[in-house]
């Protein structure tokens, strides 16, 4: 049945009025299921073809196989592994890579603080917010915000982890299938799949936009990349998100 499907009337209907019908008297094993399945769904298809970019990359690179899979489910967000490969590949140190991977990781942080509180339930234990904290990238983050506010809250932890394993297990099997085509795939093509995920969260912003200060931001976004990125190379995404975020701010303070 699809998550989006209204409930039946219910405890868990009676609080959350929108909430999926399967959540009605669901236990936290059938919520991790249905998160689950989203490995069929678009979001995580597309994951995957970035994923295959990903490997296809690292391929050529001459990263071996079983470090290009590590990567893949360490990290857990394209940008981190891309800018990891690159070191590697420019002949950085190990430690040199991983501050690189540290800084790119650094806009994670308020994804992580802000879709916390969507998973606090009233049985959340703190080794699952250590887990759910390594499912937060674009497409997690994205999918939490559409998916979870309908749920009941007992239920939001186990469905997050389900849907962030699944995302982690189509990451996986697209880098994996990307390494071992790489040979057949096109640079052109390898860069197009690994643009996939950034048009995806674009296009999920301009979806969920509801209020003026998510348009300002979005906005702001649009305006400053390209400035910044002639203007200041390299810390074009920081200067982007910091101005732009608080022109967002005080914009909106102003506008509901």
């Amino acid at each position: 049945m699809d998550d989006l499907t209204p409930a039946t009337p219910g405890p868990d209907a009676a609080a959350q009025p929108n909430a999926p019908a399967w959540t009605s008297g669901a236990e936290e094993r059938v919520a991790y299921v249905h998160g689950f399945k989203i490995s069929g769904e678009i979001p995580a298809l597309i994951l995957a073809a970035t994923g295959a970019g990903f490997g296809a990359l690292a391929h050529d690179a001459g990263i071996q196989f079983g470090h290009t899979a590590f990567m893949s489910v360490i990290l857990f967000a394209t940008p981190a592994q891309v800018v990891l490969v690159d070191q590697l590949a420019r002949g950085s140190s190990v430690w040199g890579g991983t501050f690189a991977v540290m800084l790119t990781a650094i806009r994670l942080l308020p994804m992580t603080v802000t879709v916390m509180p969507l998973l606090a339930g009233p049985a959340t234990r703190r080794w699952q917010y250590v887990l759910a904290s390594h499912f937060v990238a674009i497409t997690g983050w994205a999918e939490a915000y559409r998916r979870l506010p309908q749920l009941p809250e007992r239920l939001r932890m186990p469905y997050f982890l389900g849907m962030g394993s699944a995302l982690l297990v189509c990451l996986l099997i697209g880098t994996i299938l990307g390494f071992l085509a790489a040979t057949l795939v096109p640079p052109l093509l390898t860069s197009a799949l690994l643009f996939m995920t950034p048009m995806y969260f674009a296009m999920s912003l301009i979806l969920n936009a509801r209020q003026s200060m998510d348009w300002w931001a979005l906005g702001a976004g649009v305006v400053l990349g390209p400035i910044m990125f002639i203007a200041a190379p390299g810390f074009d995404l920081l200067l982007t998100g910091l101005i732009g975020g608080t022109i967002a701010f005080l914009a909106g303070r102003q506008r509901p």
